[in-house]
């Protein structure tokens, strides 16, 4: 479910009079995601997506997506800028929210890739990181390592134990790995740091659009390829790891920004740290999420298993 803010036709009627996109024909809320509200909307001239931010998302920090969007479009990678109105503005109000017209992408995002279409996504992240080469403006990552510990202690050690015995201890230990072992001086850039798969667009095996650029931050940029991997080569649950799909994914990336040695090295330890960050929020969605929310909570053992798998098998990323 991810429409926390009902708007009537009416009101998205009269949010559209503000731009010269055509006049409304249907709108539909997007089932899809958790941070914001989204609807589908149809016009006269063509399809958008209207987003309404929520609590999650910092309306000071709008500005700095909106560049990074523009930057990415200009430089021709696939991405769903922002629409201006009459006056230029892109940031606007509706029912009490921050709240941005977006340019519809086509494609559908895949419950169970193919190598091939792992490899497509691999290269679309290559190129928007070779394109933000050159990008200015910075955000600091609110999921960053320095973080983890905290959120780990929001957590609370006997809450991690009820989702699974010993939990805390394992948390616990790997922070203190990576506290010890975390590099500082690989190249940074921005970077999307959500890239799953419901956040790329295909049509069969080519890519049509990244999205969602809501947790896009700078950042150690193979950590991005770290997260991605996390992300797209183990099943569901985390308990079964996809070989083909790894060295595909890698393939890609390396064809279009290939990683310094020095990166290459790093992605163990990067891949166990974006293991933990996921694993560290769901844990924190799992234990403060009420029963009755119309949110469906993810199981934090499906990041727990993937870093587990991280953890014994630093081998992957040159096999």
């Amino acid at each position: 479910m991810a429409v926390y803010t009902k708007v009537s036709a009416e009101e998205i009627d009269r949010f559209l009079s503000r731009f010269d996109v055509g006049t409304l024909v249907s709108a539909k809320g997007i089932a899809e995601g958790v941070e914001n509200s989204n609807y589908l909307l149809e016009t006269t001239q063509g399809k958008f997506i209207l987003t309404l931010y929520e609590k999650r998302v910092d309306p000071a920090d709008l500005p700095f997506f909106i560049a990074l969007l523009d930057h990415l479009a200009r430089a021709g990678c696939l991405v769903p800028p922002m629409i201006a109105d009459r006056e230029g503005t892109k940031i606007q109000q509706l029912c009490g929210r921050s709240a941005c017209l977006i340019t519809f992408l086509p494609g559908v995002s895949v419950s169970h890739p193919t190598p091939d279409q792992a490899r497509a996504t691999g290269r679309a992240l290559g190129d928007m990181h070779r394109a933000l080469e050159n990008f200015v403006p910075e955000r600091r990552n609110s999921m960053d390592h320095e973080g983890w510990r905290a959120l780990a202690d929001q957590c609370g050690p006997a809450q991690l134990d009820d989702i699974a015995p010993g939990l805390a201890e394992a948390i616990a230990q790997e922070l203190d790995h990576l506290d010890q072992y975390w590099p500082d001086d690989l190249p940074r850039s921005a970077i999307h740091a959500d890239l799953f798969p419901d956040n790329v667009l295909m049509l069969e095996d080519r890519v049509t659009g990244l999205i969602d650029f809501y947790f896009s931050c700078t950042d150690i940029r193979a950590y991005d390829l770290a997260v991605t991997h996390a992300a797209w080569c183990f099943s569901d649950d985390g308990t079964e790891f996809y070989a083909p799909i790894s060295r595909a994914l890698l393939e890609g990336y390396g064809s279009a920004f290939p990683l310094s040695e020095a990166e290459r090295r790093a992605l163990p330890l990067l891949a166990r740290g974006a293991a933990l960050r996921f694993l560290l929020t769901r844990a924190y969605d799992w234990i403060n999420t009420p029963a009755d929310a119309m949110v469906t909570r993810k199981d934090p053992q499906a990041f727990l298993n993937r870093l587990q798998h991280y953890q014994n098998h630093e081998d992957i990323f040159t096999a």
